[in-house]
């Protein structure tokens, strides 16, 4: 069996004399698609067991000879603290049980409960060893200063330390089961980092993505869950859904703000209980996949409004990665521009024009309501116009109009012929005002539009501040 395909990633410890109960609690486990199982009938073997397995989950019996539960959950706490202990006893005493609890053990139960009961207690101590082990690994990788796979970024061009911090998040939570939600503006690349994510995850199932922007609920349902024979008028055979396609891989879902109430109850059952249901069936099926969603709405401000669900939402929540707009990142203009020119060269067969300087200094005060989409295209036009070696501009000049600029060198500065001329030191301040305005406070990017290095600007705001 292939590491993709158990449940849950760490292994499951089963402890108990009667070797009858191991075997039918396994085939319980296994008929709720929990897998990865190993079982223990002789308690003085669990050390070594444990030093084998590292297992995240274990069920202990009670009353058992030559060792009990009691002295095996005492061990297992100083032990192994970060295990999750579930005792299943036959023991029906409360005050066996409160003990137990004093004692560490996550949950208890006695084996004459519904099994359902003790299924969904199991769960519950997965879901919770699951968040604490994502957790522990968040952490260690965040108090690390370097990239751990810097190569999978490439495709996503910037030197802004925003989103530096924002690889490095994405990079720690890579590996975890949990869903990532993905938030930006409509062309910040939020696909490119779903693809990002996938890579890092190292899974060895594909990237199946979806847009359920429109999907009505029974399109939604059929596209994912897929449907067997007979479930509806023209059903001629089975078909399994893009969730069986993403297994072992990543299933990424766009655009999920606009997805329809009664979708996002199916979509949190997913998630939250970890199956689906084909159309027409009446077996559940385990997803297999990570689930990692996009969105450019404010969900927070959609789950006032009632048009997104509170428990998706937070659901969701779990790990969110903020993509910051262009406007945020000023720096990046002009490694964008020069990157999006040498695209559109290659795939238009024109050599590398030259590029005015001022361009990306008059373009830091458009806002960029497309983002990196709307300045590819920009640039792919201004390209195609370009014949005589110097990039055509003309595509950005209705960006600027309004603040009457240019790109030409002899721009000049007028004055109200009725107050005083302001003195060359008044002049520089208010020069380094607005070009900290414009660049929203990057100081290099200010440094570059005022024609000087960024130490000498630093030093001359903290004379302004004096």
């Amino acid at each position: 069996m292939s590491d993709s395909s158990l449940y849950p990633q760490f292994p499951v410890l089963l402890v108990d004399d009667e070797v009858s109960f191991l075997r039918s609690m396994s085939l319980t486990l296994e008929r709720n698609d929990i897998n990865n199982i190993h079982t223990c009938s002789e308690p003085r073997l669990v050390p070594e067991l444990m030093q084998q397995l590292n297992a995240g989950l274990v069920l202990l019996d009670l009353t058992m000879p030559g060792l009990s539960g009691r002295d095996l959950l005492t061990w297992f706490k100083e032990e192994y603290p970060d295990v999750c202990v579930i005792v299943i006893s036959g023991i029906n005493q409360v005050e066996a049980a409160v003990d137990c609890v004093k004692q560490g053990a996550f949950d208890y139960f006695v084996k004459t409960t519904e099994q359902s009961q003790i299924i969904e207690g199991i769960k519950r101590a997965i879901r919770t060893q699951e968040l604490s082990i994502e957790n522990q690994l968040l952490r260690r990788q965040m108090l690390t200063t370097e990239l751990q796979k810097p190569e999978l970024f490439d495709s996503i061009i910037t030197a802004s330390n925003t989103m530096w911090s924002v690889f490095k998040y994405l990079e720690s939570i890579a590996k975890t089961n949990q869903p990532i939600l993905i938030c930006g503006e409509s062309g910040v690349g939020k696909e490119l980092f779903a693809n990002v994510a996938h890579s890092l995850s190292a899974r060895k199932g594909e990237l199946v993505t979806v847009n359920v922007a429109g999907l009505d609920d029974d399109i939604f349902a059929d596209t994912l869950f897929g449907h067997s024979r007979g479930a509806f008028t023209g059903a001629d055979k089975e078909r399994p859904g893009l969730v069986e396609k993403a297994a072992g891989g990543t299933l990424f879902l766009d655009e999920i703000g606009d997805l329809s109430l009664a979708s996002q109850v199916k979509l949190l059952r997913l998630l939250q209980e970890g199956e689906y249901y084909p159309l027409g069936s009446d077996k559940p099926k385990r997803i297999q996949a990570r689930v990692i969603v996009a969105t450019h709405q404010d969900l927070a401000l959609r789950q006032e409004q009632g048009k997104f669900r509170k428990d998706l939402f937070f659901r969701l929540k779990t790990h969110q990665v903020k993509i910051p707009p262009l406007r945020e990142r000023l720096s990046d203009l002009p490694i964008l521009i020069d990157h999006f020119v040498k695209l559109a060269c290659n795939e238009l067969g024109k050599s590398y024009p030259k590029v005015p300087k001022r361009l990306p200094i008059l373009l830091s005060s458009y806002t960029f309501p497309g983002n990196a989409r709307e300045l590819k295209a920009l640039v792919y036009d201004a390209v195609s116009r370009s014949h005589d070696g110097t990039l055509d501009t003309s595509s950005f000049t209705h960006l600027f109009d309004k603040e009457n600029l240019s790109l030409s060198q002899g721009d000049s500065v007028t004055f109200h012929p009725n107050m005083p001329v302001p003195t060359l030191t008044q002049m520089a301040e208010q020069l380094v005002t607005e070009a900290m305005s414009r660049a929203q406070g990057n100081q290099s990017l200010a440094a570059r539009m005022l024609g000087v290095s960024q130490p000498a600007l630093s030093k001359r705001l903290k004379n302004m501040k004096n």
